[in-house]
């Protein structure tokens, strides 16, 4: 009568894996793949979410705002929000894009904004990203005296250039921005523009602050468009959420756009 097999106890795995070498070396370099696939997938979403916000830049800065519309979620998408001062929320699509519609490109100005800083998190899933950057640049232009007389003397510099008021800034801004991927293409869902702060050149940002802090209008001030005339924001559809705190001469600074954390999925994180 034979010999009855003795219980080894070890699990099922470890004995395929002493039976079969070759099949256990196959399932672990199988899941490497799959874990060095999602890094690289990854990496890949983090440089396209990067690249969004630098197109969004680049036709900003050459006054092509209508194009800027098409980095936009599609109408119709739940959610999209956008904050671009503490004037107010904007919470339909097409509130939203208003912003960048029939922005004119006026003889003698420019915009140069430059991103700096990005701290960029893509979601587990890659459904949804996160990114903040620190902006700085100029902006700068020709105003017409009679339309010069709805701002602040202190916008402008103290000489005329052709017969008209000049400003000219430097600006630094925050961006916190969530990114929503549709139809394989990642797109601006949530926008949160934060002014640290601006300064005419013939002035700096602490006098200028001095000046400005308890003014509305550059919380209402949307652009200078033709001749200089200043064009306002219009009505928000609701209060700001998270306010941002440009410098003043009487508060110190704040946390006020938090940088990302790594996260799942979009429900475990906040929103810009």
């Amino acid at each position: 009568m034979g010999r009855k097999a003795r219980k080894s106890g070890k699990p099922a795995s470890k004995l395929a894996s002493k039976a079969n070498p070759v099949n256990a070396r196959v399932v672990r370099l199988e899941k490497l793949l799959a874990q060095l696939d999602a890094r690289t997938q990854a990496n890949r979403d983090r440089g396209e979410v990067e690249n969004v916000f630098s197109h969004y830049m680049y036709l900003h800065n050459a006054f092509r705002d209508e194009d800027i519309i098409g980095l936009w979620v599609k109408q119709g998408t739940p959610g999209i929000r956008a904050q671009y001062s503490n004037n107010g929320l904007y919470t339909t699509w097409e509130s939203v894009t208003v912003y960048h519609r029939n922005r004119p490109a006026p003889k003698g100005k420019l915009i140069l904004h430059y991103t700096t800083t990005p701290m960029i998190e893509v979601a587990s899933d890659g459904k949804t990203a996160k990114g903040l950057w620190v902006v700085s640049g100029v902006e700068s232009g020709l105003t017409d005296p009679e339309f010069a007389k709805q701002a602040p003397p202190y916008m402008y510099e103290p000489t005329l250039v052709d017969g008209k008021r000049v400003w000219q800034h430097s600006v630094i801004i925050k961006y916190g921005i969530d990114f929503l991927k549709q139809d394989g293409k990642w797109k601006i869902w949530h926008f949160h523009c934060f002014e640290v702060c601006r300064s005419p050149f013939n002035m700096g940002w602490v006098p200028f602050a001095s000046k400005s802090q308890d003014e509305s209008f550059t919380y209402d001030l949307m652009y200078f468009g033709e001749d200089g005339r200043p064009v306002f924001m219009p009505k928000p559809d609701g209060p700001a959420v998270i306010k941002a705190t440009p410098y003043r001469t009487d508060s110190s600074q704040t946390l006020d756009a938090k940088p990302p954390v790594p996260y799942r999925t979009f429900s475990e994180t906040f929103e810009y």
